[in-house]
């Protein structure tokens, strides 16, 4: 009998309207998962508001919240059971924005940040006892603009980011072509622009996501418009933000450039980032003397438009969400080197845009 020693929750799109075909999403997908062999299986769905892509769990294993990606612009929270990986839906609340795209909870668990896309905004909500979400106590409406008359011609928040000392957040802003960063004050519950307002990018990249190194001293972020990611150093005390180098995703005269996700391995080695279009996961090695980058390799992830993806707990797997094919792929990680390599493990989900891990 297989070891089934993790849920793996699944974000999806229930209305993509963007698409030509249209399957049937049932919200939020509960899997269980094979952290020995990075096998999947079904276990049940839940429906939540329309469109929940970006999921976030509680410190404490015992919630789950995921935006509600519409002009409603909503968050919702519900309930883990433990035994069952079941959710029960709590409530929702308003961004006071439109098209929340990413979350993060902070790590007392008192309060769930959020960036809205469309709105171009952060959020901030206060979390009850039980998990539910109380009405948002601070909002900060971004401004600005950049190059790219169709994509930054006003700011579109992509992701809200809490450092390792959960002091402070990074929010990529694709249409600003910044990093803003804001303080987070957990007493009063508000978000407050930094004393160092922003780490800025290459006019035209586009910065959508990003993740911080282990050693909190390096933050990674990726640019989806130029296909690019780039590596800074990061102060702990201050948020200051410094360039060391940026490096392409793609191989050489590869047009279609739209990256998605990034995720650095737990021992801090290595860099991982999706390509749409591309239909891969680039890979790069981290100089622990520098923070650069040496490429390693691209691994197809076998499907249409890899969206999300997660590397588990222990390191051992990647997840690659293929939201354009609707599956999901299993690849062992090489820890010594990096590569990624099928398990032949492969499960559908409809429109799947966001993999989160729980211990059972």
């Amino acid at each position: 009998m297989s070891n089934f020693d993790y849920y793996v929750f699944v974000g999806t799109y229930t209305k993509p309207m963007w698409l030509d075909k249209h399957e049937n999403s049932e919200g939020i997908y509960t899997l269980e998962y094979n952290s020995s062999t990075g096998e999947l299986k079904h276990k049940s769905s839940t429906m939540g508001d329309e469109n929940p892509s970006f999921l976030a769990i509680h410190p404490n294993g015992k919630s789950l919240y995921s935006v509600g990606e519409n002009e409603g612009g909503t968050v919702s929270s519900f309930s883990i059971n433990k035994e069952t990986g079941q959710l029960t839906q709590l409530n929702s609340q308003s961004t006071k924005s439109i098209g929340p795209c990413h979350l993060s909870v902070d790590s007392t668990g008192k309060f769930l940040l959020v960036a809205n896309y469309s709105g171009g905004a952060s959020t901030m909500l206060p979390i009850n006892e039980n998990g539910s979400l109380k009405p948002a106590s601070s909002f900060i409406q971004h401004s600005g603009s950049s190059i790219d008359p169709e994509r930054q011609e006003g700011p579109h928040a992509h992701s809200i980011n809490i450092d390792h000392k959960n002091n402070f957040a990074l929010v990529p802003d694709l249409g600003l072509d910044k990093i803003l960063i804001f303080k987070i004050d957990l007493e009063n519950g508000k978000l407050t622009p930094n004393d160092i307002p922003h780490g800025e990018v290459k006019p035209g990249s586009g910065p959508r996501h990003l993740d911080f190194h282990p050693s909190g001293e390096l933050v990674y972020v990726l640019n989806e418009i130029s296909a690019t990611i780039t590596a800074f150093s990061y102060n702990p005390k201050t948020a200051e933000m410094k360039e060391i180098e940026t490096v392409s995703t793609l191989p050489k005269n590869f047009s279609t450039k739209s990256c998605a996700d990034i995720h650095i391995s737990k021992d801090g080695k290595y860099v991982y980032a999706s390509n749409r279009g591309h239909d891969s996961i680039v890979i790069f090695n981290i100089n622990e003397n520098n923070g650069k980058m040496e490429y390693v390799a691209h691994q197809s992830t076998f499907g249409g438009s890899p969206r999300n993806f997660g590397l588990d707990p222990d390191g051992n797997f990647l997840l690659a969400a293929n939201q354009d094919s609707c599956d999901i792929y299993s690849f062992e990680v090489d820890k010594k080197s990096g590569l990624l390599s099928s398990t032949d493990f492969r499960i559908e989900v409809p429109y799947p845009v966001c993999v989160k891990f729980l211990k059972k």
